[in-house]
């Protein structure tokens, strides 16, 4: 099997195409051996990708626990690149179905060359039983009781579910022993993504991710949309922000007219390969 390996802030994806949306399902189950750092190729997620017959192109995610996610921000800017590489698509504006639904890149390009995707990532649902998360009332500002303590939250879906929690001091937070009990936390019958967040400024704040189905990782641009919705509802931020994360920094916008939040950050190629599935 030939693969590209790309990364997005250091969130980084096996690329392999297949010839349909349906013909990627046997990739699954070889999603937990392929990801694997030290026994396979090593990655944060198993990205199937293709042409497709109603958009450019169709993108599955698998992540490294065999689970498939709705959506990943850092893998549709790979996505998108590696499509536009190949000569699928002619223009910078990308359409790309994913399982959250239709996702809209557009390529900025210097010479010809890609250098910074930014996407469309559509509206932040912050329905309770959307997102999903069990209870009545608002998701802003709601409190989670769990073995590590109590927590106010605010819960918003970017196609995939995320909890966030605002932080005095980042440093000081035991990301992997809170964020992988609120993941699995019954409050969220889908599980979570958890984002630790300290702000900075109206218009910068650092945040750090356990990611649902991956554990921790470098950067996830998801999560970065859905911080930066939830800094607004609790006037924390403005519209626009940058979000540090350890990979690096991304550009959030939540457009007041259309309410969909755009998100602008790099995509790289790391190596190419074969590997032969046992």
């Amino acid at each position: 099997m030939d693969f590209v390996k790309m990364q997005g802030l250091g969130n980084d994806f096996i690329i392999v195409e297949t010839g349909s949306w349906n013909e990627a399902d046997y990739l699954q189950k070889y999603a937990s051996l392929l990801c694997d750092r030290h026994f396979g190729i090593g990655a944060d997620g198993l990205v199937a990708i293709g042409p497709d017959e109603a958009m450019d192109i169709f993108m599955r995610i698998f992540n490294p626990d065999g689970s498939e996610p709705e959506m990943c921000g850092n893998a549709i800017r790979c996505v998108a690149r590696y499509g536009f590489d190949k000569g699928w698509v002619n223009n910078e504006n990308i359409s790309i179905r994913t399982l959250a639904g239709a996702r809209y890149p557009q390529l900025q390009t210097v010479a010809g060359k890609a250098v910074n995707v930014r996407v469309d990532m559509g509206q932040p649902v912050l329905e309770r039983s959307l997102i999903p998360m069990q209870g009545d009332g608002s998701p802003v500002k709601a409190l989670l009781p769990t073995s590590q303590g109590e927590f106010e939250i605010t819960a918003v879906s970017m196609g995939n579910p995320h909890c966030i929690i605002f932080v005095d001091d980042i440093n000081q937070v035991p990301i992997a022993a809170w964020g992988s009990v609120i993941e699995t936390d019954p409050l969220f019958p889908a599980k979570t993504n958890v984002e630790f967040v300290q702000v900075l400024a109206r218009d910068e704040m650092i945040m750090r991710v356990w990611e649902r189905g991956a554990g921790l990782t470098l950067a996830c641009g998801t999560g970065a949309c859905a911080v930066l919705a939830a800094a607004v509802l609790n006037d924390l931020s403005d519209r626009q922000a940058t979000i540090h994360l350890p990979g690096g920094d991304l550009l959030i916008e939540w457009n007041e007219k259309d309410r969909h939040v755009y998100m602008t950050g790099p995509a790289e190629y790391v190596f190419s390969g074969k590997i032969e599935l046992i």
